[in-house]
């Protein structure tokens, strides 16, 4: 399936704003307004939809008016891009209330990881690229405070997309953000740790595929319902998955591969890239990859599968930037990650 790609930005576009899941910017108003200065910085123009600022209260309560900001976002020929405010725990329950011809009609850049998991999942068996990346409120916020190779990678994919593009490990990370109740703190992050780049655990071959991911605990909550791949949608996809600041336990991961694993997943996919596990001690880190390896490689007998961990998506920053729906290659070999087709038109 070849899917539908979004049209690149330009500086004078205008950016829609949401808040799909958590209404985190009534919460900490200022950590918000932080984020949206690096898109001023980049020329662009900033449509915030009602629920941007809405009271998180209110949010919660109201899965369809959330709803439908995503599909008058997706509606409004103006809109270039949409941008998630953060993630949270409950965008599962707009699903209903989203607009399938809306959506699959008017392919745009989303923009949004964690929570947002569920979005990107919509978007892609509508047909659309999606783009498993930071929020507002983190990691464009914190931007300043991360490397630079960081803010040049998300300029770099939302800008300048390219025919071939290799991703690189930056080397450095961080867990999460210090008190966003300090205002003192306002784009700042925890300390910073050297890293020692992927971990290449399995596979001695070079492989493509689509990618397709997210956060694991919010995939969970859409198995097995309408909203879920069928079988057959797994053939040759490069599936990504991360784990979100809750510190989901070894024994939840286990469970919920070996889900995958009785899906048929392992079976159909290229490759398997895993997060670096947010909160996890280098121990913790060793035993959780031991863990992947028991459950592909001997559980389902997917001993030369491509897997690679500690990979830079989702809870820890700085973090890459994944389009879902667009072709990858791992070459085992060489340890190496590309996008091999242009992410927008």
């Amino acid at each position: 399936m070849n899917y539908k790609k979004p049209e690149k930005l330009k500086q004078g576009d205008v950016v829609a704003i949401v808040s799909p899941s958590w209404g985190g910017p009534s919460a900490f108003p200022r950590i918000y307004e932080n984020g949206l200065k690096i898109l001023r910085e980049w020329g662009l123009k900033i449509k915030e939809f009602p629920t941007a600022r809405m009271d998180a209260g209110f949010l919660k309560a109201n899965p369809k008016i959330r709803a439908k900001d995503i599909n008058n976002a997706f509606a409004d020929p103006e809109i270039k891009a949409i941008f998630t405010s953060i993630g949270g725990n409950d965008s599962v329950l707009i699903l209903p209330f989203v607009d399938k011809q809306i959506i699959a009609s008017n392919p745009k850049i989303l923009m949004g990881y964690s929570d947002t998991s569920t979005l990107h999942v919509f978007l892609v068996l509508q047909g659309l690229v999606s783009f498993y990346g930071p929020s507002i409120m983190a990691g464009f916020s914190q931007m300043e405070n991360l490397p630079e190779s960081f803010k040049s990678h998300v300029y770099e994919i939302l800008f300048e997309p390219k025919d071939i593009y290799e991703y690189k490990p930056y080397g450095k990370y961080c867990d999460g953000y210090l008190n966003w109740a300090n205002k003192e703190n306002i784009g700042k992050v925890n300390p910073i740790k050297t890293d020692n780049g992927w971990h290449w655990l399995q596979g001695t071959k070079k492989v493509s595929g689509k990618l397709f991911g997210g956060c694991i605990e919010v995939l969970e909550m859409i198995k097995a319902t309408d909203f879920w791949p069928l079988r057959y949608f797994w053939k040759e996809k490069i599936l990504f998955l991360e784990t979100s600041e809750q510190k989901p336990s070894i024994n939840y991961i286990e469970h919920a591969l070996r889900n995958y694993g009785m899906l048929g997943v392992f079976d159909q996919i290229s490759g398997f890239i895993f997060s670096r596990a947010r909160d996890y001690s280098d121990e913790e880190k060793i035993k959780l990859e031991e863990k992947i390896v028991s459950i592909v490689a001997e559980e389902f007998g997917k001993t030369d599968l491509p897997i690679i961990a500690n990979f830079d998506v989702g809870h820890t920053d700085p973090q890459l930037i994944l389009p879902l729906g667009i072709k990858a290659e791992i070459d085992c070999q060489n340890k190496s990650i590309q996008l091999i087709e242009n992410w927008m038109k």
